[in-house]
C-alpha cells in the first residue's frame, strides 16, 4: 500500500510537472507571435517590411522546433525522457533571455532559431513520460490535462505582456520561468517502461526505422498529417487576425496577440474536453473526428459575411481554437503508435514536423497564391484551408485506432 502510494505521488508529480512545463512553452513559443509588432517597431523595422520581416521570424522559429524535435526525440530515446526535459528547458531558457537584448532583425532570428531547438522537446518528452507512467485507461485524460494546463501559458504572456507593456521584460520573464522549472523537475522519477528497455540491446531513438519499413512510415506519415489544422489556425488565422479582419470588414481594431490569447483559451478548454470525449467514446478516432467538423465549421463562418466585426472574430478565434484542441491527443496517438525504443522520437518530432510545416503552408499561402497568382488574402486563406483540412481528414481514415493499446513492446 505505501509503494502504490509513493507511485502515485510519482505519477501526480510527472503529471503536474509536465503540465508547467508545457505552460512555459507555449508562453515562450506564442511570446513572438504577441508582442510581435511591437517588438519589430522596437528594432525599427518599417510598416512596409513588417509582413515579410514577421514571416521570416516565424518560419525560422519554426525551422528550430523542425530540427530540435529530430534531435531531443533521439535523445530521449537514448538517455531518456528526463534528460530531454532538461536539455530543452536549459537551452530555451537561456535563448528566450537573450531575446530580451536584441538589436536587429538577424540576431532576433537566430534566437528564436535557437529557442525553438529548445521548446521541441517539451511537450513530447512529457508526454511520453505521462503516458509510460500512468495506466492506459487514465492516459488520455492525464496528457489532455497536461496539453490543457500548458496551453494557458500563451494567456498568460498576453496578461503579462499587456500588464507590463514592455515585450523585452516578457522575454526574460520566459527566460527565468524556465529556470524555475529546472529546479521543480529534480524529484520527477524516470519511466519505468523506459528503464526496462533501456538496457537491452534493441535500437534506441534510430530516426531511419520510421524509413525502413514501409508500414512504420505510413503511421509515421499519417501522425503527422492528422495535426496540420491546429498550425493551419494558429499560424495563419490566428497569427493575422487583423489584417483578415480589414479585408473582411474594413476599419477595425483587433490585436492578433488578442486573436492567440482567445485562441489558445480554446485550444486549452478544448484539450481538456478532447480527453473526456475520447474516455467517453473509448476511441481517439471518434474524438478527433468531432473535432475537425467544428473547425470546418468555424472556418466557413470565419471567412463568410456574419464575420462582420471585432466581436464575432474574437468570438471565432476562441471558437477556432477550440475546434483546433486536440494538440494532446494528436501527440499521444504519435506516442501511442510506436515501440518504447521509438517512442520519444516519435512523439518528440511529430507535433515539430506539424509546426515546421507552418513555413510549407505559409510559402504556399502568401508566395505562391498571393505573391505569384496574386490572389487576395481571404482566396489564398480559403485555398489554403482546404487543402489542409483535405490532407488530415484522408490521414484519420486511414489512421490505427490506439486507445486501447499497450505501450509496454519495442521496434524491432
Amino acid at each position: 500500500m505505501q509503494e502504490s502510494s509513493i507511485k502515485n505521488q510519482f505519477f501526480s508529480l510527472a503529471v503536474i510537472v509536465a503540465a508547467l512545463g508545457y505552460f512555459v512553452d507555449i508562453y515562450d513559443l506564442l511570446l513572438f507571435t504577441i508582442v510581435r509588432e511591437p517588438s519589430l517597431v522596437g528594432i525599427h523595422v518599417s510598416e512596409s517590411e513588417m509582413l515579410s520581416v514577421s514571416t521570416r521570424i516565424i518560419n525560422w522559429q519554426m525551422i528550430g522546433l523542425l530540427i530540435g524535435g529530430i534531435v531531443w526525440g533521439i535523445m530521449g530515446d537514448k538517455k531518456g525522457r528526463l534528460s530531454v526535459l532538461f536539455g530543452s528547458i536549459l537551452l530555451y531558457s537561456v535563448a528566450n533571455f537573450a531575446t530580451g537584448y536584441v538589436q536587429t532583425v538577424d540576431q532576433y532570428a537566430w534566437l528564436r532559431f535557437i529557442a525553438g531547438i529548445g521548446l521541441a522537446g517539451e511537450l513530447g518528452a512529457g508526454i511520453t513520460l505521462v503516458s509510460e507512467l500512468m495506466p492506459k485507461k487514465n492516459r488520455g485524460v492525464m496528457t489532455s490535462f497536461v496539453a490543457g494546463v500548458g496551453l494557458f501559458g500563451a494567456v498568460f504572456a498576453y496578461g503579462i505582456y499587456k500588464l507590463t507593456g514592455d515585450w523585452r521584460l516578457c522575454y526574460k520573464i520566459g527566460g527565468l520561468l524556465g529556470v524555475v522549472l529546472l529546479f521543480l523537475r529534480i524529484k520527477v522519477s524516470e519511466s519505468s517502461i523506459f528503464k526496462g528497455m533501456s538496457k537491452s540491446e534493441v535500437s534506441k531513438g534510430n530516426i531511419f526505422m520510421f524509413f525502413n519499413n514501409g508500414k512504420r512510415f505510413r503511421k509515421y506519415l499519417l501522425a503527422i498529417l492528422i495535426g496540420l489544422p491546429t498550425w493551419y489556425v494558429i499560424g495563419i488565422l490566428l497569427n493575422l487576425g487583423n489584417r483578415f479582419a480589414k479585408e473582411l470588414y474594413g476599419e477595425n481594431k483587433i490585436d492578433s496577440g488578442a486573436c492567440i490569447m482567445y485562441g489558445y483559451i480554446g485550444i486549452a478548454l478544448g484539450d481538456i474536453i478532447v480527453g473526456l470525449v475520447s474516455q467517453y467514446f473509448q476511441s481517439r478516432k471518434k474524438a478527433l473526428t468531432i473535432f475537425y467538423v467544428m473547425t470546418f465549421l468555424g472556418a466557413v463562418y470565419f471567412y463568410s459575411p456574419f464575420n462582420n466585426s471585432d466581436t464575432s472574430m474574437y468570438a471565432v478565434c476562441f471558437y477556432l481554437g477550440f475546434s483546433t484542441g486536440f494538440w494532446a491527443i494528436f501527440v499521444t496517438m504519435g506516442a501511442e503508435h510506436f515501440g518504447t525504443n521509438l517512442r520519444a522520437t516519435a512523439a518528440t518530432t511529430i507535433p515539430n514536423m506539424v509546426r515546421g510545416a507552418l513555413p510549407l503552408m505559409n510559402l504556399l499561402f502568401k508566395d505562391y497564391l498571393q505573391g505569384s497568382l496574386h490572389y487576395t488574402l481571404l482566396t489564398s486563406g480559403m485555398i489554403t484551408g482546404i487543402l489542409v483540412m483535405a490532407i488530415a481528414v484522408v490521414a484519420l481514415i486511414f489512421t490505427e485506432e490506439t486507445f486501447h493499446k499497450d505501450l509496454d513492446f519495442v521496434e524491432e
